[in-house]
């Protein structure tokens, strides 16, 4: 049953809407994908509080008008966008990895921080560690300087109760 007129304006609101919300989103070409594979992807995305559609092109161009200026001469097949609504590198992560194991998936570019970026920088974006691995390595990185001072304190604290020892021993003798 195709779809009418008015079901189609709100299919394309909730697209902007949700890139709107979104501070990533990764345009995806899918060819060959099974349901299953598509909801085994759904899943993971919606763990790392995200979200994953199929839609459209004609729609997505129409949403994508007022949004962000994005080639859309690279969507073929069935497209697919990958929302990240809380870290920036999840969706990208996701996807990546998904396309990685199933060769029917194709990243075409994507959107960050409403600006569009090439499927490239999409895949180096995946590459990043997540926001969670970057905030443990910034409080190694400042905790490093203050376990030294203290490694540094301990040592002359534990010299002296070397010397203070062998002070004893040796009157012991």
């Amino acid at each position: 049953m195709p779809k009418t007129r008015k079901r189609k304006e709100d299919e394309v609101r909730t697209l902007k809407d949700k890139l709107a919300r979104s501070k990533s989103v990764v345009f995806v070409n899918q060819t060959g994908i099974t349901v299953s594979q598509s909801e085994s992807l759904r899943k993971k995305l919606r763990a790392a509080s995200g979200e994953f559609q199929a839609t459209k092109k004609t729609l997505l161009k129409l949403a994508l008008k007022d949004v962000a200026d994005v080639d859309t001469s690279v969507f073929f097949g069935g497209v697919a966008l990958a929302f990240s609504y809380e870290d920036e590198v999840a969706a990208a992560k996701q996807v990546f990895e998904f396309s990685k194991e199933f060769t029917g998936m194709q990243i075409v570019g994507g959107v960050l921080d409403q600006a569009p970026i090439s499927s490239e920088a999409v895949m180096a974006l995946a590459k990043l560690p997540g926001k969670q691995e970057l905030l443990g390595l910034l409080v190694r990185t400042i905790q490093a300087p203050v376990s030294g001072f203290v490694n540094a304190l301990a040592g002359n604290i534990r010299n002296f109760v070397y010397v203070v020892q062998a002070i004893k021993d040796s009157k012991s003798n």
